[in-house]
């Protein structure tokens, strides 16, 4: 069966160079030419088409199109050990979120905390670590206290106290400093945790989304990588 770029092309609302590109990419396999020149596609072409579509919700563009070259090129290993790498990322992404979570529930709640600024060493005793660990989390961009100008204290303020519940949490949970200096510029970004808390079941969604995706993806690139074999 003989089938034509916009063939391909119409069946997901693509543009017939978006087809050429995708195999010209490695997306798909190589396309046969007729005596005049043109592309000559077939019902292989069509399902390396559809698997790499399905794999892009998963992967994202690049990752699924290195996966598709590498089946296309009978490296078959390869192409599960960028699957591995993809499902490994969205493993730690979840990680992430559930020790932010953890974190937020273990915050005092925003009408309990007082209101005022405290320095470095009741904040210290407060989360029952040594001042010199709020000095290390400081030059790590964790917590950015203002000093006294009369004295040159440290002066935390109730973000600054929130900001270092929030890290004290995420190092209990084994997570490292630059990765917990992102999440605190997420809280902050978000004006603090109560808008973050939207922000985090919006990111559960989307993980929900991708874990669903790779499913999906999994499957056509297993109906594709089987058929290759035949």
């Amino acid at each position: 069966m003989q089938l034509r770029p916009i063939d391909l092309a119409r069946e997901h609302g693509l543009s017939t160079q978006a087809v050429r590109n995708y195999e010209e990419a490695g997306f798909l396999p190589p396309a046969r030419r007729s005596p005049h020149g043109y592309r000559v596609y077939a019902p292989r072409h069509a399902a390396a088409l559809r698997t790499f579509l399905a794999l892009v919700p998963a992967h994202g563009h690049a990752t699924a199109g290195a996966i598709m070259r590498a089946v296309n090129d009978d490296a078959v290993d390869e192409a599960l050990r960028l699957v591995d790498g993809s499902h490994a990322q969205l493993a730690a992404d979840r990680s992430t979120l559930e020790a932010v979570e953890r974190a937020f529930r273990d915050l005092v709640p925003p009408r309990e905390r007082e209101s005022g600024a405290t320095l470095i060493g009741p904040l210290a005793h407060r989360l029952g670590v040594r001042p010199a660990t709020l000095r290390k989390w400081e030059r790590a961009g964790l917590i950015a206290p203002r000093r006294d100008p009369r004295t040159g204290y440290r002066v935390y303020t109730s973000d600054d106290v929130r900001d270092a519940l929030l890290a004290h949490q995420l190092r209990r949970g084994g997570h490292g400093l630059e990765q917990i200096a992102q999440v605190l510029e997420q809280v902050r970004a978000s004006g603090g945790p109560e808008p973050l808390r939207a922000a985090l079941r919006e990111w559960r969604h989307r993980l929900t989304t991708r874990g669903l995706a790779m499913l999906a993806g999994a499957s056509a690139l297993d109906t594709y990588v089987s058929g290759h074999d035949t």
